[in-house]
């Protein structure tokens, strides 16, 4: 009897390690993900996929990105604003042309009612006018415009970098999360093989007589989980590509692969590193700082309104009776019907109802608004220093960790189940490994995106994005 369950026994122990070595003789399904030496050799039917790595993901992903370019867009708006204002005061000139006709009376009818020769509503009855005119400005409120319009350019610009270092952070995640899901689909698939060969050692042990038919039950439980698993693995793997396939391409294309440096070490920056780079370039001190300029260059101008305003005018052309540069008159030859003039208006501002008065408070009111927040802003950037990097700096300790803890699981379960082909344990001893198993891989992929993330992140303080 004690023969016959040794024979027993080893019989299982070859049959598992049989199904193992035709499970992996086995095509891939087509769902499995594509290995780095499957992508270099293309097939006839499809072309080899794209490799994407990261820089080439961000790269594409700012110029597919429709809110950093609405961002972009918005700060070369500004931009043209800021050159508007300018030219507002810089001289102009122009180039006026008009005719004036004006009915005539006639000279008899004139003569009886003792009225003047003609009727004349204008210098003739008939005036024509073809000047240059060279129009300035000299406005308070204009300068104050153009320094508000300048602070306002330098928000946008700010404000165009924050979207940027926030895309990164998506770019980022979306990437990483790629890898990680590949891994899971791998790991998913050895133990849904895993869970076929336990279910094929169970059966056999039970027509040996040594296991109960509940062990075969479980095993077949847990065989048929593992198999659902798999499919949810490869679901989120075909949704990670499709989440990152939107950001960076223009068309839809998911012919691609990316580069597995996911569990490449990454040295994480010193905090003083940090802080300085943060206080250096942090774009969301610059929006703030550049809107308490802006709000500043309001009150100006809202006081601007109280002060004269001077415009100078200086035309040269004609103005004359005929349309011709010279005019020819019996017994004096041809008089020239060039000339100049100059125009010069002088607006004192006297009474508008109050109307400055609260434009002034307005603008004042605002100010005080954009100073609270910078302060918040500056008291946020502290905040996110300590939060940030103690968050990378726990992806990073802990990354090791679940490291260490995939590595035994992994081998507890092997163990495991070799101890149930002896007898040494029971089959709940052998789902509880998988599962654990399982549990710790899927563990260690999401500890290193989320410190990958948690780098992202710091790079939105600092402008510096720490890769491999």
């Amino acid at each position: 009897m004690k023969g016959s369950r040794i024979l027993s026994r080893v019989a299982a122990s070859l049959a598992f390690f049989a199904c193992g070595l035709a499970s992996a003789a086995q095509e891939p399904p087509p769902s499995e993900p594509v290995s780095a030496q499957q992508t270099a050799q293309p097939t006839n039917s499809s072309p080899a996929p794209l490799r994407i790595t990261l820089q080439d993901a961000l790269d594409r992903a700012r110029k597919n990105s429709t809110q950093f370019q609405a961002a972009l867009t918005t700060a070369a708006l500004a931009r043209q604003d800021r050159t508007q204002a300018r030219n507002a005061l810089l001289p102009t000139a122009t180039y006026n042309n008009s005719a004036i006709y004006t009915q005539g009376v006639p000279l008899s009818a004139e003569r009886a009612i003792g009225a003047p020769v003609l009727f004349i509503a204008n210098n003739a009855v008939h005036e024509y006018l073809s000047q240059a005119d060279v129009h300035q400005v000299f406005d308070a409120t204009a300068i104050a415009n153009f320094r508000r319009v300048g602070a306002a350019a330098a928000v946008a610009k700010a404000q165009a970098e924050v979207a940027s270092r926030g895309l990164v952070v998506t770019v980022v995640q979306s990437y990483y999360a790629i890898s990680a899901a590949r891994l899971k689909v791998e790991t998913a698939k050895r133990l849904a093989e895993e869970g076929d060969r336990f279910l094929k050692v169970t059966q056999d042990l039970e027509q040996g007589g040594e296991v109960a038919h509940s062990d075969v039950i479980k095993a077949e439980l847990q065989a048929r989980d593992r198999q659902r698993q798999l499919r949810e693995a490869q679901l989120g793997y075909l949704n990670a590509r499709l989440n990152l396939a939107v950001l960076i391409f223009p068309d839809f294309n998911d012919n691609f692969d990316v580069a597995e440096d996911l569990h490449q070490p990454v040295p994480l920056p010193t905090l003083a590193e940090v802080q300085q780079r943060a206080a250096q370039d942090n774009p969301d001190v610059r929006a703030a700082l550049a809107a308490v300029q802006q709000a500043g260059y309001d009150v100006f101008g809202a006081r601007a309104g109280y002060f004269p305003a001077l415009s100078i005018d200086y035309f040269y052309g004609i103005d004359a009776s005929h349309f011709a540069v010279n005019t020819a008159i019996p017994g004096d030859g041809k008089v020239s019907n060039l000339g100049s003039s100059i125009v010069a208006t002088l607006n004192i501002p006297v009474w508008n109802w109050g109307t400055t008065q609260s434009r002034v408070k307005q603008a004042e009111l605002r100010r005080a608004q954009s100073k609270r927040e910078l302060s918040l802003a500056q008291r946020k950037l502290l905040a996110e220093i300590q939060s940030l990097y103690a968050e990378a700096e726990t992806a990073l300790n802990e990354l090791e960790g679940l490291a260490r803890s995939a590595q035994l699981a992994e081998e507890s379960q092997k163990l495991i189940t070799l101890r149930y082909q002896n007898g040494e344990s029971t089959v709940l001893e052998v789902v509880d490994a998988q599962t654990t198993f399982a549990t710790a891989n899927a563990a260690y992929q999401d500890g290193a995106v989320r410190y990958r993330v948690a780098l992202a992140n710091l790079q939105t303080l600092t402008g510096v994005l720490t890769t491999p």
